[in-house]
């Protein structure tokens, strides 16, 4: 009986969610066909995962292949049982509560060369893949963040699909987490569209808002660059979007005085995904606190701040380092300087970040005029009776007061939709370290969501004023002109994170695998080929000075052949090439030459020269 009546309530509530049902299937295939496409990674996507997975090893050093952590954990800790394991370290912890900084833990020595050394194929898969040993291994999360500019939030969802899919770090593994957290922003879109457009009037467009702010977002660029990023801005987007939802609930409801444990929640995960989610959180946060002020609802404003000190002191408790991350590491020191450097060069900076935004959620300049006309549109509107003025000399004392109190209640709904945007948009903008997509990621719902509005808004005032012309059908190709724009701008997809070309590139490693490879980079351009370095044998990681000028030449000179990896956009090839002729006897194979790959690399096949 019960399975009946459960079958029949799923069926009723698919018919009535079945727009919405679809907007989300539809969005989710298409950005999942963008992922299948995606080859290669961004250093810093690749840096996602050796943080991740990497047991107690926060950095690559090629002097220092085994950090001093996972060196006293491998040889101190790590036992042949669980149980042994365990022994080992309450035996350690002891040690550290008697003798503090002269236990062997605190006074553990790592082992660091003079210069670099070469690194197995296995040191390589263990520093962004896991395995049955350090699978779910948290804490080795944890330590290594600590040590990075981020909090550890994503981090560990990624080491969590690593563990369930242990010896692999693919690209489908990390979007698998922008795709789950891109799914819940489209939902609450649609909630949220909804929400809005039942409190500024357009109840009879509710549903259509909603839909078509999941529409804009969920099949836009800006979409795609944010599920295919292998970094934290995906969920911090979600984190950002689920705030704001929480916030128009609660002021609707006038809810801040209970009930606030989902918000504080939200708010701290936030906090521990990216430290940009602040800039988004504490503007809604002050706008909230001036509308509640100015309405009298002053209960509510002490819960809510109340709320959010609870927010911050939990988000602390867990990751106190977030205040060294902020204050004293090199990105926050930057970040701040940007801050404190006023309007010096701004204007550049916000130029160039609305070219980005316009960039990822239009797909030409077709839809910013689009959304002007409906800008005008709605200014000319003067209502179905005539001006504002007109309407309000009709309402007499307590009703045009009521009148003006809805006017009132309006605005702040469109104040606190536009004015967290705006200000997450002008922080970001002064404050990030490079002009990139991914600072301004989460921007990208809320023009979504104020587009959805616009067409709703703009579609409510032709059905006033010409119902019997636009009608469904007129709604249908407004809709659906909208639709076929946004697809036209996924067509022109720029290709960005995708690094087509890359999958050659590691098949050439995979089918070379019993070369040693000498890796020729400046600043820390290896990280981009982490991947070619678990099918080699070993890997060597210099900079041409460490090339040129190495004490132990011998275990280059010794090999009968080396696959040559060259950072062409930073090194001399050239001279490169004639350092391992005249100093290590190598010269290219024929035909030598595998071509420039998608991140600049020259990839050369050396075998020992011949004595003539």
């Amino acid at each position: 009986m019960w399975q009946a009546a459960w079958r029949v309530m799923f069926v009723k509530k698919l018919k009535e969610n079945i727009y919405e049902i679809l907007t989300v299937t539809v969005c989710l295939l298409v950005l999942g066909l963008f992922v299948s496409m995606k080859e290669g990674f961004h250093m810093d996507e690749l840096l996602s995962f050796e943080l991740s997975n990497a047991e107690f090893n926060p950095w690559i050093v090629t002097t220092q292949p085994e950090g001093r952590l996972a060196k006293f954990v491998h040889n101190e800790i790590d036992g042949e049982t669980f149980g042994e394991t365990m022994e080992n370290l309450v035996a350690e912890v002891k040690d550290v509560l008697k003798n503090r900084g002269n236990s062997k833990m605190l006074t553990y020595q790592a082992d660091v060369y003079e210069e670099p050394v070469w690194i197995s194929a296995e040191q390589f898969r263990d520093y962004i893949e896991v395995d049955s040993r350090d699978a779910f291994l948290y804490p080795s999360v944890y330590f290594n963040v600590k040590d990075d500019n981020h909090p550890p939030l994503h981090f560990m969802l990624l080491h969590t699909v690593c563990s369930l899919f242990q010896g692999r770090a693919e690209a489908w593994m990390g979007c698998l987490i922008n795709l789950g957290a891109v799914a819940a922003v489209l939902v609450l879109l649609m909630k949220t569209g909804r929400l809005l457009a039942e409190v500024l009037g357009l109840q009879s467009c509710s549903r259509l808002t909603g839909v078509m702010a999941a529409v804009l977002y969920g099949l836009s660029a800006g979409a795609v660059a944010t599920t295919l990023l292998i970094r934290m801005y995906a969920m911090v987007t979600l984190w950002c979007v689920a705030y704001f939802y929480l916030v128009l609930k609660k002021w609707r409801d006038r809810d801040f005085q209970h009930h606030n444990g989902l918000l504080i929640l939200v708010t701290a995960l936030g906090f521990w995904t990216q430290y940009f989610f602040l800039f988004y959180c504490i503007t809604l946060a002050v706008t909230l606190c001036v509308l509640l002020l100015l309405s009298g609802r002053r209960k509510e404003l002490g819960c809510f701040v109340r709320s959010m000190l609870m927010a911050a002191g939990i988000g602390l408790a867990v990751f106190p380092f977030a205040v060294s991350d902020v204050l004293s590491s090199g990105r926050g020191v930057e970040a701040l300087e940007n801050l404190a450097s006023g309007l010096s060069g701004y204007g550049t900076r916000l130029i160039s970040f609305f070219g980005i935004v316009t960039g990822r959620m239009f797909s030409s300049l077709l839809c910013i005029a689009a959304a002007f006309v409906a800008l005008a549109v709605l200014a000319l509107h003067k209502g179905p009776k005539g001006s504002k003025a007109a309407n309000t000399e009709e309402i007499p004392g307590e009703a045009a007061t009521e009148n003006g109190g809805k006017e009132a209640e309006c605005s702040a709904y469109v104040w606190m939709l536009v004015l967290p945007a705006i200000g997450y948009f002008l922080l970001a903008s002064r404050m990030s370290p490079y002009l990139v997509d991914r600072y301004v990621m989460p921007v990208f719902p809320f023009v979504a969501l104020t587009g959805g509005l616009l067409l709703s808004a703009v579609l409510h005032v032709f059905e006033e004023k010409w119902g019997e012309i636009c009608g469904k059908g007129f709604t249908w190709v407004i809709c659906t002109a909208v639709i076929i724009l946004q697809i036209i701008g996924l067509i022109r997809y720029d290709g960005s994170y995708l690094y087509t070309g890359y999958a050659l590139q590691e098949a050439v490693a995979r089918e070379n695998a019993g070369y040693p490879c000498i890796c020729v980079y400046e600043g820390v351009g290896y990280y981009e080929n982490l991947k070619e370095f678990t099918y080699y044998d070993k890997s060597l990681l210099l900079t041409t000075e460490e090339l040129e000028n190495r004490k132990d030449r011998e275990s280059i000179q010794k090999l009968e052949k080396v696959a040559l990896l060259i950072k062409a956009d930073e090194v001399d090839i050239d001279h490169t090439l004639k350092v391992m002729e005249e100093i290590y006897g190598f010269v290219p194979e024929s035909p030598g030459w595998r071509g420039q790959g998608v991140h600049g690399d020259v990839l050369c096949l050396m075998t020992k020269k011949q004595a003539e």
